[in-house]
């Protein structure tokens, strides 16, 4: 039988949420355990009914006012509210959520959606939230930008070679244009780090649980956007060589869990293509499995910048057709056994 709800803990401070602070950890695996004792919450492995937790970059860079691609969705502030309700989800459920596999959006400066990776003829870059598109790539609006190859190890010729398939690749596929976002997640960064009020709940459960999380990194390769943690947004090189592999362990997931509870940032971007990816290989493989997968709606929130860009309504219209291939649209308000389908997992 599924565990009931969970108070929050007393240490656990909403007010912190969209503030960066050091987890003192020691003092809250002191915590954890007494925690576990208290409510009589068993380790993750003993679980009959296995449930997992898929938080995509919930990092500072997108949740935190002042981070460098700050989701503040449509009041401003929706990343901050998103990552109260999750975290408290997490905590109420600690006795229920078996594994948490949390991504991180990684990057460097010279990868093909930041501004110094292009120049035009007057030798510019683009400015943040500039589409490129093939036409800019075929007409020479924009072209590689020579001086990085080098850096790169990267023949400058293949490179343009590249940018041709790349952006065709994108429009073939019905995918956003090749989007250049200001500089984001950068791999040692303040802004790569998980939030920390996320994190503090991740540590909790995995005290708590005797459970260890399983922490997923994308984006790294420079020729290539990755939305998905499933795989990039172009698979192949211009010569057909492949860029990356599918991440064959996250689609296994659904396979190995009863439940899959998914969210993060950003509903129109990372959350949606991973969503996509996996029931693209779900509905090549068992559709069915598609009604293990839960999307929490009110925990994300899409990109949206006043006056530049909107991703709202595309965000919408993806949720709606996973909801149409069977995958269930849920919230942190409804206790989790009132969710379409818990209540049949449970009793089998």
């Amino acid at each position: 039988m599924i565990l009931s709800e969970l108070p929050l803990p007393p240490f656990y401070d909403p007010d912190k949420v969209g503030h960066i602070w050091r987890v003192p950890y020691e003092e809250r695996a002191v915590q954890a355990v007494e925690w576990a004792k208290q409510y009589h919450i068993q380790p993750a492995a003993r679980d009959q009914v296995k449930i997992a937790f898929v938080a995509i970059d919930v990092q500072i860079a997108f949740c935190i006012p002042g981070g460098e691609l700050f989701v503040g969705g449509y009041s401003g502030l929706d990343a901050v509210a998103d990552n109260h309700r999750l975290c408290s989800f997490l905590y109420r459920n600690i006795g229920r959520i078996t594994h948490i596999s949390a991504t991180l959006d990684t990057h460097q400066a010279l990868q093909i959606f930041h501004g110094i990776f292009f120049v035009n003829d007057q030798d510019q870059h683009p400015q943040p939230y500039s589409l490129i598109t093939y036409e800019d790539i075929i007409t020479g609006r924009w072209k590689f930008n020579p001086l990085v190859a080098e850096s790169l190890h990267m023949d400058p010729a293949y490179v343009q070679q590249h940018l041709l398939h790349y952006t065709r690749s994108l429009k073939v596929s019905g995918k956003y244009d090749l989007t250049i976002w200001p500089y984001h997640v950068m791999l040692g960064g303040i802004g790569h780090a998980f939030v920390p009020a996320f994190e503090e709940a991740v540590f909790f459960h995995t005290i708590a649980r005797d459970s260890q999380p399983d922490f997923v990194t994308k984006g790294q390769h420079p020729l290539t956007e990755h939305y998905s943690v499933i795989g990039p947004e172009v698979m192949d090189g211009p010569d057909g060589e492949p860029l990356a592999t599918r991440n064959a362990k996250f689609i296994q997931m659904v396979q190995d869990y009863d439940i899959v509870i998914m969210t993060g940032q950003a509903k129109s971007h990372c959350l949606s293509w991973t969503v996509d990816d996996l029931l693209m290989d779900i509905q090549s493989s068992d559709p069915a499995l598609a009604h293990k997968v839960y999307l929490l709606e009110d925990t994300t929130s899409p990109i949206v910048v006043p006056g530049v860009v909107d991703y709202g309504p595309e965000a919408a219209a993806a949720f709606h057709r996973f909801s149409q291939k069977g995958v269930h649209l849920v919230n942190t308000i409804e206790p989790m056994e009132n969710w379409p389908g818990v209540r049949e997992i449970i009793d089998q």
